[in-house]
């Protein structure tokens, strides 16, 4: 492990903590200029930064826990950087940081962290910024996408943090958006100081047009640094809520049927609203399955109580969130569990298109979005999640499962060598009617409630303010010219049945 020591922007010293014996990078012009000639001259070792207020309270056992893959990136500060005007530009989950656990995000600090020489090396001549905290986050988010597992990690440090206090200006941001976001993000960010901070920035909007978009084409895969998989091969369960799709869900289970890795149980949660209905699925128990089938009828319908139900029953080391109306090939569980175990994954999202979709993510990373109908998970993450209810017949329940799992410290990454297709057959799911209490009012809240709940519970309050402008603009364009006068009240009067009907919720 090679340490590099600073204050601030000011290269201190650097030396091997292995040995403790001193390198010379005086030399080298900035810090990260510095770091770069580490990762050339230790190319098999992980490089850690620290400001010097820290240099007795490094964590070194984790940071060695912390970087197990090759592709992993670590940081920690009580602060960030980046004001929280990025928020307005940047929807993601990764912006409004857990700080008490592990937690996914490319928001870095110079305050303490580290990364893997071979992964920094990639960035050398694409990132040569003299103010260190705008070069790591550069390159957490250039590299996120393209596989670099980028995190907050408050043990780091043994004895807690100092105050360091570096903050970037407004103009760095506008520099930040217009290097690491499409140009309209640029104006986007200009109208949304003016519109809700009254500053208009005009200086710093133009100055950001002399610098250029970034862009990162290196594909960065994980590789194991040392040795962690299990040579015992895990066991799975498959959870499937149905309503109405019989001959869709005979085919799932011909398709796990068929699999090269057989589940150990497939648990079943068959809904039907109708007082006097009973189960359509004979198939269950006239034909022969090599599977435990676990099936339970029941006529309370809605998917967020019929999942919870399925995963209160799995006894399993894995469990496949499935959904009726897949398909999918005979590897997958094989595929999936063999991914998982080599690289210590707990949670992974595959693809899951349309038929005849062209898939445009090929790269494996660390998502921003969970879905129930695609998603492998390790069973003992999930004692502290489940379903919110709350959000029952509307929107939103995947993504707020997903956040569930990341504010547990439970990364989730997308596979796209992982395929299922998505029929989105016409029968089943949300085509029971169900009237929600807002349904019949005068004014229609929008985004929907279920929606606005979640956005209330996870973002900054500059990531609501950006999704209000946004979503104001998407809109503004579609509505007829007679009404654009007054569209704005009506919008505000919408905007606010949601925030009141989600905390109804």
């Amino acid at each position: 492990m090679i340490v590099l020591l600073h204050n601030k922007n000011k290269i201190v010293s650097a030396y091997n903590a292995n040995d403790s014996s001193v390198i010379d990078v005086l030399h080298s012009k900035s810090i990260i200029k510095a770091l770069y000639y580490l990762a050339d001259t230790f190319p098999d070792d992980i490089i850690v930064w620290s400001h010097i207020m820290h240099e007795n309270a490094i964590n070194f056992k984790c940071i060695e826990e912390t970087i197990v893959l090759n592709n992993e990136m670590c940081s920690f500060s009580n602060t960030q950087y980046l004001p929280d005007a990025i928020g307005y530009v940047d929807q993601s989950p990764f912006i409004k940081v857990n700080k008490k656990v592990k937690y996914p995000t490319w928001l870095m600090s110079s305050e303490i962290g580290a990364i893997h020489a071979t992964q920094l090396i990639k960035f050398k001549a694409i990132v040569k910024d003299n103010d260190f905290d705008y070069a790591l986050n550069s390159i957490a988010k250039l590299g996120m996408p393209k596989g670099l597992f980028c995190y907050s990690v408050p043990e780091l440090l043994e004895n807690g943090l100092g105050k360091v206090n570096i903050k970037a200006s407004v103009s760095i941001v506008f520099k930040f958006v217009k290097q690491h976001y499409k140009i309209q993000w640029v104006f986007f960010l200009l109208f949304s100081f003016l519109w809700y901070e009254k500053h208009l920035n005009l200086v710093a909007f133009i100055k950001s047009f002399f610098y250029k978009r970034r862009f990162f084409t290196a594909i960065i895969l994980p590789e194991t640094i040392k040795n962690t998989s299990k040579s015992n091969r895990p066991t799975i369960d498959v959870i499937i809520p149905t309503i109405g799709r019989k001959k869709y869900l005979y085919d799932v289970l011909h398709d796990l049927k068929n699999q090269t890795i057989l589940p150990e149980r497939v648990i079943i949660v068959e809904q039907n609203p109708l007082k006097d209905s009973n189960s359509e699925l004979d198939y269950l128990t006239t034909e022969s399955w090599p599977f435990i089938i676990d099936h339970t009828f029941t006529h309370q319908t809605g998917a967020c109580n019929a999942r919870n139900i399925a995963l209160s029953k799995v006894k399993s080391e894995w469990v496949f969130l499935n959904d009726d109306d897949n398909r999918f090939d005979s590897e997958l569980l094989q595929n999936v569990l063999n991914i998982a175990g080599k690289y210590n994954f707990k949670a992974v999202l595959t693809s899951y298109l349309l038929p005849n979709q062209i898939k445009t993510f090929n790269d494996t990373h660390q998502t921003s979005i969970f879905g129930s109908g695609n998603s492998f998970l390790k069973t003992d993450i999930l004692d502290k999640v489940s379903f919110n209810k709350r959000l029952e017949f509307g929107y939103g329940e995947d993504t707020d499962f997903g956040l569930q799992l990341r504010h547990q410290s439970v990364d989730v990454i997308y596979l796209p060598a992982l395929n299922i297709i998505h029929l989105k057959a016409p029968m089943g799911g949300f085509r029971t009617k169900f009237i929600h209490p807002w349904n019949n009012e005068k004014v229609q809240p929008k985004p929907s409630p279920t929606i606005m709940y979640v956005n209330l519970k996870y973002k900054t309050t500059t990531q609501l303010l950006g999704a209000k402008m946004l979503l104001f603009v998407r809109m503004f364009v579609g509505v007829k010219f007679s009404k654009k006068a007054t569209f704005y009240n009506e919008f505000n009067k919408r905007w606010d049945a949601s925030k009141y009907w989600a905390k109804k919720l």
